[in-house]
């Protein structure tokens, strides 16, 4: 199972009960539910995450909500970072609300990680998202782009319910115009503006030309996508070991406490969100 890497010794230091605060440097609209954030911690304090961990963040008299980094580290240590925060509820009504300048509190980051600095060095890649699925895993895409050299073929799977839901548009243009991965998309309801696929995302997968044992996935979605997508995995010989989900499963403190997340014995906050399938493919719930 993948687990965080170790916190430095300021990261120690903090509570994990408090919150820091963090100015808002930059907002835009994605989608008509999704806008992207991007924060700078204060009083330079660095945050130490890896793709697929997640913040705790916390609006004054409102609450707080976990939600997953979407930015990549291109260092040890960042003091700024990204978010994708999709209306909710309260503390997502007020977050999209926020203008730059403004402050919020964070707490984290938590979680495990996508194992993009052991498991994947050296193999080929398969990402599959679903809709906001590609949030955290924007992440390791760009993590993975950033050292192209360590790593084999990569391919990124993208399923989307309009073609007006799609995130990050600008990027997914510059990622299909690289000769060193293959974007794949569908929509589920097209507009005539649409030229690609329409479907399902598990129409995509057949088409990936792979080498099943060298070959490790990552897999971010809604939760109806996933049994799908593992029958789909299974027919290519893609072992339970090598395939990565994330599951956000009710999360709400981030360290265990609150007993939102449990599956049976298991804390999606602590011993997730990102989890081996091998690991929980015998837990019914979890998937």
């Amino acid at each position: 199972m993948t687990n965080p890497l170790p916190v430095t010794q300021q990261q120690k230091q903090i509570d994990i009960y408090l919150p820091q605060p963090a100015t808002l440097l930059e907002k835009r609209a994605m989608t008509s539910h999704e806008s992207f954030f991007r924060f700078e911690m204060d009083a330079g304090i660095e945050l130490i995450y890896q793709p697929g961990q997640f913040l705790e963040i916390s609006m004054p008299g409102m609450g707080e909500c976990p939600i997953s980094i979407s930015s990549s580290p291109s260092s040890e240590c960042e003091t700024t970072f990204e978010l994708v925060v999709r209306t909710a509820g309260n503390v997502t009504r007020a977050i999209h609300a926020l203008q730059p300048g403004d402050k919020i509190g964070v707490r984290g980051p938590f979680g495990t990680s996508f194992p993009v600095k052991d498991a994947l060095l050296g193999r080929d890649i398969l990402f599959i998202c679903g809709g906001i699925g590609l949030v955290p895993v924007r992440s390791a895409i760009n993590y993975v782009l950033n050292r192209r050299s360590d790593y084999g073929a990569v391919n990124i799977l993208l399923g989307t319910r309009t073609p007006e839901d799609r995130l990050f548009t600008d990027e997914l243009y510059a990622w299909k115009l690289r000769d060193d991965l293959i974007l794949r998309e569908t929509v589920d309801v097209a507009d005539p503006s649409w030229g690609a696929d329409v479907g399902v995302i598990t129409r995509l997968i057949p088409r990936v030309k792979l080498t099943a044992e060298n070959t490790r996935v990552i897999i971010c979605g809604p939760p109806i996508m996933y049994r799908f997508v593992l029958f789909e995995l299974n027919k290519l010989d893609i072992c339970a070991e090598h395939i990565y989900l994330s599951l956000e499963r009710r999360m709400k403190c981030g360290v265990g406490k609150c007993g939102h997340c449990q599956i049976n014995g298991i804390y999606a906050c602590q011993s997730g969100p990102v989890f081996k399938y091998a690991d929980i493919a015998a837990i019914r719930e979890a998937i």
